[in-house]
């Protein structure tokens, strides 16, 4: 995610950090090369071949597909926002828990506590590659007893396999006698609560908006951009390379905007930072273990990852 202060006048018209433009740029200079073209020929051949389609279509064709725009773009940002809400109440979560496994478990359980509190960074480190597409079991290994590292491999879902060691730990404390059913009750429901961010966040990124919409989008986003310069070229002149590319900029922009937003655990720069997000889960569970705490990460050159 980029985090940076406003640029002044002058430098937002040359800030890349951050901006979509390096990935429009191709469909871009496509157009103005076309808008070029159209120009050149309603000037040296305006009797033979005709280019005055006036802009009274382009103006009702524009407006509805800024609105369209502006309806899949909301729904981006509502996904990338819920998003960042899930992460957030994950952090709420696992302050929870360590609070309530420092405060119900006996002193003579502190190494049953520990393990428990690494269980829950394991879970944490599983959830985060998931997202990103990495190796959720060997992201959660190093947290994990020996014991329950090898079934990782087999399971559907290491994040999940976590939980479960960690309720089934307490569930033996539970029976031992060293924690009552009201204390148990109180850490189970921080247990579904991790287990209701986990689901949320597979939800997110398992259903995509409907391709329909990105399709219908880009098709006319190309389509109006292509035929604008026919209604320009004998009004603006050479003016309209000028105005196309600046359209073509804003549609196109928005839509490749919208792609990153649709998808907000991946890695691109208007992404979550959820490398961020994850150093404050790890900051949790190490102040419980009474660790030192790892310094949250800064970003780099705008980027926070």
């Amino acid at each position: 995610m980029i985090v940076r202060p406003r640029p002044g006048a002058l430098a937002i018209l040359f800030a890349m950090r951050g901006s979509i433009l390096p990935q429009v740029a191709p469909q871009v200079i496509a157009i103005t090369a076309m808008s070029c073209l159209v120009v050149a020929t309603e000037q040296g051949w305006a009797h033979a071949i005709p280019l005055n389609a006036g802009i009274g279509p382009f103006t009702l064709i524009g407006l509805a597909l800024s609105i369209f725009l502006s309806f899949r773009n909301n729904a981006c940002y509502d996904r990338w926002w819920e998003a960042r809400k899930v992460w957030g109440a994950l952090i709420v979560e696992a302050r929870g828990l360590a609070r309530l496994l420092g405060a119900v478990l006996p002193e003579d359980e502190e190494v049953r506590r520990r393990r428990c509190l690494n269980r829950l960074a394991g879970f944490a480190h599983a959830l985060h590659a998931r997202l990103r597409g990495r190796d959720a079991a060997v992201a959660a290994a190093h947290f994990l007893p020996e014991a329950e590292r090898g079934r990782l491999t087999a399971c559907a879902s290491p994040a999940d396999a976590a939980l479960s060691n960690l309720a089934a730990d307490l569930g033996a404390a539970l029976r031992s006698g060293a924690l009552s059913d009201v204390s148990f009750g109180l850490i189970e429901q921080k247990l579904a609560g991790l287990s209701g961010v986990q689901a949320a966040c597979e939800r997110i990124q398992g259903t995509p908006l409907p391709f329909a919409y990105t399709l219908l989008l880009y098709r006319t986003a190309w389509l109006y951009c292509l035929l604008l310069p026919f209604g320009l070229a004998a009004s603006l002149g050479w003016g309209t390379p000028v105005a196309t590319a600046l359209v073509a900029y804003t549609f196109f922009g928005l839509d490749a905007l919208g792609d990153e937003l649709e998808e907000p655990f991946g890695s691109a720069a208007n992404d979550l930072p959820l490398d961020a997000l994850l150093r404050t889960v790890d900051g949790v569970v190490q102040d419980a273990l009474g660790e030192p705490v790892p310094p949250p990460l800064s970003p780099e050159r705008y980027w926070l990852r």
